[in-house]
């Protein structure tokens, strides 16, 4: 029971603060905190546990209340290099870093 996103735009750092936040909790309570969350990795990662739950449900035939995040992991994928214009013809780099994740769910 996996989800995988790929070469989303945000940054991996933003994402393993709340992906420590929420493994190994169950999946009700995972899925709340996701939905009130005021940031934008609050609504890339709902939308990663909601597919993980429902490839549970429907391929695999498992209940949701059973269900718990057992490893979430968040790694480093393309950085997007731009740069930012500064006097006397020169430029200051932007980093635009991009991150993979993969959810995986056990039955308790």
């Amino acid at each position: 029971m996996k989800a995988y996103l790929k070469n989303t735009r945000i940054s991996p750092k933003k994402l393993r603060v709340v992906a420590q936040i929420i493994r190994w909790k169950n999946i009700e309570w995972s899925l709340d905190f996701l939905k009130f969350a005021p940031k934008k990795w609050a609504e890339i990662l709902y939308k990663v546990v909601s597919s993980a739950v429902a490839n549970a449900t429907n391929n695999d035939g498992q209940e949701k209340e059973t269900l718990y995040i057992d490893s979430l992991i968040i790694t480093k994928w393309i950085v997007y290099k731009r740069g930012q214009a500064i006097s006397r013809g020169r430029s200051h780099p932007i980093l635009k870093r991009t991150s993979n994740v993969r959810l995986e769910l056990q039955v308790k």
